[in-house]
């Protein structure tokens, strides 16, 4: 008997929305697993996790960080990262006397390394400035990573960029949803690689 009105085949196509552009995303393992390693090799060497978005991927932004420099698994490697949407005063102040495009390439410029990696996040793919935020990364030197929804938007038609992850729904609340699925993902893998003898090579190790 429906529950309140609603029947099981409506709560079906709610998780088949879900699902389908987990699939889509899990068809491109190749270029998943690319990703992790390349950010393997910059943690290995000695760089850090530099990660930004707007709105509610502003929170993802920090979530992320957050999972990999205190790891909720007991006996996994610490590593570091930080989020450039958790200052308000710098966020602000930024936005105030250089605009809200400028609010993460300019915390780019002035706080990341060219042995860096920036990952911006984007559920349309269109932020202004997550993709200012991508190309100031890209041109200092930084392992570029763009992690957004629908067909990708700008971040996706950028040039240059090392990788970009799409989240095939036109839907933001299935983009975030496939986002943290993603981005749980690239930390377990990257620990992966760590853990792997012979996949990294000797180098300066992160504590």
């Amino acid at each position: 008997m429906p529950a309140y009105g609603i029947d099981s085949s409506q709560v079906r196509r709610l998780f088949e929305r879900r699902e389908a552009p987990l699939r889509t995303l899990a068809g491109t393992a190749d270029q998943v697993a690319r990703t992790c390693h390349a950010m393997s090799l910059r943690f290995h060497r000695g760089g850090k996790l530099v990660v930004f978005g707007n709105g509610g991927p502003s929170t993802d932004a920090q979530h992320l960080a957050v999972e990999f420099v205190h790891p909720v698994i007991v006996g996994k490697r610490a590593l570091p990262a930080i989020s450039l949407t958790s200052d308000v005063a710098t966020l602000t102040g930024i936005a105030n006397d250089k605009g809200i495009d400028e609010v993460f390439a300019h915390q780019i410029d002035y706080l990341a390394e060219p042995a860096d990696i920036a990952l911006g996040l984007s559920s349309d793919g269109n932020c202004g400035n997550v993709l200012r935020g991508l190309r100031e990364a890209r041109d200092r030197g930084l392992l570029t990573i763009g992690m957004v929804g629908a067909g990708g938007g700008s971040v996706a038609a950028e040039p240059g960029l090392d990788h970009v992850l799409i989240a095939d729904s036109p839907d933001p609340r299935v983009v975030k949803e496939v986002h943290v699925t993603t981005y749980h993902i690239l930390w377990e893998l990257v620990h992966v690689f760590f853990e792997r003898p012979g996949v990294l090579p000797p180098a300066v190790m992160t504590g």
